[in-house]
């Protein structure tokens, strides 16, 4: 029997079948990958990234199932999905600003400007504007330090930003 097919009660919470709200397509082809390698509880990262790229975030239901598949404690895959920056845990907007908090951002007043995103899109660093829009994210460095404090938003780049600055890039954000 597949890992999909069964009735779970365990960390995701009560009784239903899996993976009901997530695309049959995705879960098939998560299964397939799961089955070639299953019992390998080695495999635990490329299962969350095969996961992340079918889905775009890794949902609970895919946890369940890489546990279950690996025979390895649904803790550890959780654990290990939330330690890496890489996995999301959930569903990304359209766009991404990403806030650059590296040391010479930092130095240079990236708080308020993460502040200012903050309060613009209504979310914390690591959410999603209410209508999935755009998400909001703190990252270490996006290697533009001579643009201080830095910005990314998709893939491009906005520097030398002030919390002022921030409202002008939301609205043209939100007309784009």
């Amino acid at each position: 029997m597949s890992v999909l097919m069964r009735k779970r009660t365990g960390p995701i919470g009560a009784p239903d079948s899996c993976c009901a709200d997530l695309v049959p397509v995705k879960v098939a082809q998560l299964n397939d990958f799961l089955t070639q390698h299953a019992g390998k509880s080695a495999m635990v990262i490329p299962a969350l990234q095969h996961a992340q790229a079918l889905f775009g975030y890794v949902p609970p239901e895919a946890m369940q199932m890489i546990a279950e598949a690996l025979r390895t404690p649904y803790a550890r895959v959780y654990g290990v999905a939330t330690f890496y920056a890489q996995f999301r845990l959930q569903p990304a907007g359209r766009r991404t600003v990403r806030v650059c908090m590296g040391t010479a951002c930092h130095v240079r007043g990236a708080g308020s400007v993460l502040s200012a995103w903050s309060e613009a899109l209504g979310v914390k660093p690591g959410g999603t504007t209410a209508d999935g829009e755009i998400t909001l994210e703190q990252v270490s460095c996006l290697g533009a330090c001579g643009l201080a404090p830095t910005v990314m938003v998709d893939s491009t780049t906005h520097g030398r930003l002030t919390p002022g600055k921030v409202k002008q890039v939301v609205s043209s954000l939100r007309k784009a």
